[in-house]
């Protein structure tokens, strides 16, 4: 778990800088990107009790994956040095116990201590994760793979708008969970093979 944790952080201040050369001291809102996230999980859970409704679990993951990113980029500050942050945050992970496995109520404990504290809060996400049905391996495997396309969309034009999302009428996110369930994220050269497999199904390329 620690190299897995140091690998996703030095991988999220690489994302960062790439939007912000010297993003630490920005002093970024990530709390708020952090309740929005939990917002738009719980849409695809389910809170409609006036309305049929069919919880998208799969969803609601990537929605856990996409909190992750920015939980992880609320923990840095100028002092960070990432072996000791993955330290801290592995210990959060093995004390953290669930106290419940209803999504709704997992969800709704993290974006209230977000609120309320302006910060982030590793054994809650613990929770969520874990509410949601993400395994640590999952919640690794799927980070890499959304982080090395959000590389891969800012190499071809994100920025400028020329980056395709559809390709052959599908999202890349598509294309990537069936990259993922495909390439074996125990290798240490898993991000280069994700990139390397989304360069081969990208159009034109």
């Amino acid at each position: 778990m620690r190299q897995a944790l140091e690998t996703m952080l030095s991988m999220q201040h690489s994302m960062n800088t790439r939007v912000h050369n010297d993003w630490i001291n920005q002093n970024f809102e990530w709390y708020r990107a952090i309740w929005v996230e939990c917002g738009e999980l719980m849409d695809h859970i389910g809170y409609k009790w006036w309305k049929k409704q069919a919880a998208d679990v799969q969803q609601a993951q990537l929605e856990v994956i996409d909190i992750w990113h920015f939980g992880m980029s609320a923990l840095f500050s100028q002092a960070t040095q990432i072996t000791q942050l993955a330290e801290r945050i592995e210990l959060d992970f093995y004390h953290a116990e669930p106290e419940t496995d209803d999504i709704r109520i997992a969800t709704e404990a993290l974006a209230t201590h977000s609120l309320q504290s302006r910060s982030f809060s590793v054994p809650l996400f613990a929770q969520l994760m874990l509410a949601s049905g993400l395994s640590f391996d999952e919640l690794y495997r799927h980070y890499i793979g959304k982080n090395v396309l959000n590389f891969f969309r800012q190499d071809h034009g994100y920025k400028d708008g020329s980056y395709r999302k559809l390709w052959d009428g599908r999202e890349d996110n598509e294309h990537l969970s069936e990259l993922l369930a495909e390439l074996d994220s125990d290798l240490e050269s898993f991000p280069d093979d994700v990139y390397g497999a989304l360069q081969a199904r990208y159009p034109g390329e």
